[in-house]
């Protein structure tokens, strides 16, 4: 983790790693915690309201991808259109384009009542709210463009939600706290993805009755409208927290003047900060994940050639491996309040990329669920770890003056790349078979280890 190199007075008092900042509990954040102190972050207001808020995050995103997918199929949309609507999702990793208006913009009438962060929250959570509850009515099967009117605003007004999050949970707690903070996220978020993944399928089931085979519109609008009341905690929460304490805005005498508060500042502050070390930096970030995106595109195909059903695959993948991931953000969250977010930031770089090699295994195994059970077991317990502690670091390079804006710029930067390259991992499996191609993206991961190492040499040299 490299510390920030302020060009100023202003840029100190602002800067996300001032070596005062305190964490939920009020400890420096240079104090080593003891065991016991690292768990009880956990307990903190702050990491119970994250936990929530990670759950209102995490709800929409297989709405409007997977889930809608599954929706769509059933009503017999065609595989073609399926993959085109699949775009949708790139909401996601353009968000950094209004950014700066979610980080600068008042709402008229929300602002001045909740305040810029929970404003933009409310409002978002609103939308996705409403989205959702078009998504329930629209019947794919009779006219498909209101459902993907609807999915398009919940997407958008999710990207959105995500920005005003990342900004909220930086500006709520100190460096050292943020990694407990991130597996408090985590938490929340991955339960709503198992709501709205297996969990919508069960109520869609269960409204639709016994002979639950087919499409049934009313079953879906069912579902729908019970992930439309499951933004409702989220909601709650904004309504009964407090704003965190921002640094203050400079009124703007013009458009062109608020243009560079709100566009160039955030971006150029990056560079002033880091100077030649922002490349080492945004190199690190492009390529950390870059072992599970690549790999992850190919899993649920190498579930269904190994022969695995669905049941097993939603199962072990879907629920304990959710859980998983689970574990290993808390476990990730707890050792890098111990030991510091850079050693865990390497340690969750080896374990992704190794973790990797037990697919090699499984499918020489073939279909068994129990090896299944084992590799899924290790694979997101890894994720998790690393996840945790990349989410910390990320927080922990941005000003706060910008947090929003920086943060989702880094944020979708750490997808492209992996996303790019993983568009070819059909053509890779097709020519040299799983057990090359699961190889294959364990190497990729050797250039994150390089990477990790510079910057840690960078960190200790500024500490010192």
């Amino acid at each position: 983790m490299i510390t920030n190199r302020p060009d100023s007075s202003e840029a100190t008092d602002n800067s996300q790693m001032s070596d005062t900042a305190t964490s939920p509990d009020n400890t420096p954040s240079g104090t080593v915690r003891s065991w016991r102190e690292a768990w009880r972050l956990y307990l903190q207001p702050a990491s119970l309201r994250m936990l929530v808020l990670g759950f209102a995050a995490g709800l929409p995103l297989l709405l409007v991808l997977g889930t809608l997918s599954f929706r769509l199929r059933e009503a017999g949309i065609d595989r073609s259109t399926i993959g085109y609507l699949s775009w949708v999702g790139l909401a996601y990793g353009v968000k950094w384009m209004w950014a700066p208006l979610v980080d600068r913009m008042p709402i008229p009438g929300l602002t001045r009542q909740l305040g810029r962060r929970r404003s933009w929250l409310l409002l978002s959570q609103l939308v996705v709210a409403g989205g959702l509850v078009g998504m329930a009515w629209h019947d794919p099967s009779q006219l498909l463009g209101p459902l993907v009117a609807c999915a398009v605003a919940v997407a958008v007004a999710s990207a959105t939600q995500d920005i005003a999050l990342d900004a909220y949970r930086i500006e709520s707690a100190g460096v050292n706290a943020q990694a407990a903070l991130a597996a408090s996220y985590q938490t929340g978020y991955r339960l709503a993805m198992i709501w709205a993944g297996a969990g919508v399928l069960w109520i869609a089931a269960w409204a639709q009755g016994e002979q639950a085979v087919g499409y049934a519109q009313s079953a879906w609008q069912a579902a729908y409208l019970v992930m439309a009341l499951s933004m409702l905690p989220g909601m709650l929460v904004v309504l009964g927290s407090s704003e965190p304490v921002a640094a203050p805005l400079r009124p703007a005498r013009n458009v062109a003047e608020w243009l560079k508060g709100a566009v160039i500042d955030p971006f150029a502050d990056f560079w002033l900060r880091y100077r030649w070390q922002a490349v080492l930096l945004l190199a690190l970030i492009a390529v950390y994940r870059i072992s599970d995106v690549v790999m992850g595109i190919m899993a649920n195909p190498f579930y269904v050639d190994m022969g695995f059903t669905k049941t097993e695959v939603a199962g072990v993948t879907k629920v304990y491996g959710v859980i998983m991931t689970l574990v290993g953000a808390f476990v990730g969250g707890v050792l890098s309040a111990r030991w510091g977010v850079m050693r865990i930031l390497m340690l969750g770089a080896v374990l992704s990329a190794a973790s990797n090699l037990l697919f090699v295994w499984l499918s020489g195994v073939g279909h068994d669920v129990q090896a299944l059970v084992w590799v899924i077991s290790a694979d997101n317990l890894a994720s998790g770890i690393a996840s945790a502690a990349f989410i910390a670091y990320l927080s922990s390079l941005t000003n706060v003056s910008y947090s929003a804006t920086q943060y989702a710029l880094l944020s979708s930067m750490m997808l492209l790349l992996p996303k790019f390259i993983a568009g070819f991992s059909g053509d890779f499996v097709d020519a040299h078979g799983y057990a090359s191609f699961f190889t294959a993206t364990a190497w990729l991961g050797l250039p994150v280890l390089l990477l990790v190492a510079l910057a840690s040499r960078v960190h200790a040299r500024v500490k010192r």
